[in-house]
């Protein structure tokens, strides 16, 4: 089995100059991206602080930073309490802001639980910084999800934004407020619309916010994968480390100010073809068509595969790291860390 290699990728290293001393918070922190972006930070020279309300279900496990505890300053608390955000954002020169709920179903059981976490928490993180901190930088994590039905391959930033769920609606509106308070208040804000991230540190311990988090656990336990339909339908994976150095890389681009940018790898690959991948990497496990449960078809967005051109013209970002090395990476990762992922519910 592939071993596991903590060490960043090639691409980014090239920023440390840009980093190193900087005071740097990043929302959302103890989850799945953020805790990947908050220890590429550390490695490469900046002073981080990290904030995550560890609400349970949603993604942040505190066995993602426990080993980082005397490098990184770890904060609990709720983005959408505007006391303590507003003194997080005081001194800082960066804002990685990936604080939010990713799950779809769960939105549209409980909307007015992803309107707090999805646009009053983003409000409240950009109202401090007008007011306490107008010079940092800001990036916000949006989605995919936020296109709703794909209408045309491969998808462009133009594209139309029509939501098929309350959690993508919510994202749109808060990638909205980013650019509103970069054109009227001046505040250095971007937006990476990220698709479909896998790799060390997922949640495993349900399969609400994604699927292939769940795919790699029904494999990594030898069992099924059950496949919604023919599999046939279209994704577009990207391993957590390339999706890191493309917020590293918007984080010091000025010219990414006041712009959304696809993050992918630009590639589709089927649902099936994934689900097979996954087995082959976990070395056991099966795959299994079944019909398309009836709850999930209002949401379903059809094919998706992200069109970008535009990073790698304004950030130079170009992603690395093969599909078939990312899943064996993620299975070495996972497979002696069960007991920290498996049952984790914070």
């Amino acid at each position: 089995m592939t071993a596991y290699n903590n060490s960043p990728p090639s691409p980014s290293a090239g920023l440390a100059g840009s980093y190193a001393g900087l005071s740097v918070l990043v929302t959302g922190g103890l989850g799945f991206i953020g805790s990947t972006l908050a220890r590429r930070l550390d490695g490469i020279g900046a002073r981080v602080t990290v904030l995550d309300n560890l609400n349970p279900g949603q993604g942040g496990n505190r066995a993602n930073l426990d080993d980082m505890r005397g490098d990184i300053e770890i904060v609990t608390g709720d983005q959408a309490d505007a006391p303590l955000v507003s003194e997080l954002v005081r001194g800082r020169g960066l804002v990685f802001n990936l604080c939010g709920r990713v799950a779809h179903m769960d939105s549209l059981r409980d909307p007015f639980g992803d309107l707090h976490a999805n646009a009053t928490a983003q409000l409240t993180l950009l109202e401090a910084l007008r007011v306490h901190n107008p010079e940092a930088k800001v990036v916000f994590a949006g989605t995919r999800s936020q296109y709703g039905r794909i209408q045309s391959l491969p998808v462009h930033e133009d594209h139309p934004q029509l939501p098929t769920d309350i959690n993508g609606a919510h994202k749109a509106a808060a990638e909205r407020y980013h650019m509103v308070y970069h054109a009227a208040h001046g505040l250095r804000t971007c937006s990476l619309r990220l698709t479909n991230i896998y790799g060390p540190r997922q949640l495993m311990a349900h399969g609400r916010q994604g699927f292939m988090n769940w795919f790699l656990r029904r494999a990594m336990d030898g069992e099924e994968i059950l496949v919604y339909g023919d599999g046939m339908q279209l994704r577009d994976l990207l391993y957590v480390d390339d999706a890191v150095d493309a917020f590293l890389r918007a984080g010091v681009q000025p010219a990414a100010d006041g712009r959304a940018f696809n993050i992918a790898s630009g590639r589709g690959r089927g649902v099936r073809a994934l689900a097979e991948a996954t087995v082959a990497a976990a070395g056991r496990g099966s795959v299994r068509l079944v019909e398309y449960p009836t709850d999930h078809r209002p949401i379903e967005v059809g094919d998706y595969v992200g069109d970008i051109t535009a990073a790698r013209a304004t950030l130079g970002w170009q992603p690395s790291m093969p599909l078939e090395e990312g899943l064996a990476r993620t299975v070495a990762f996972f497979e002696p860390r069960r007991e920290q992922y498996w049952y984790a519910t914070e």
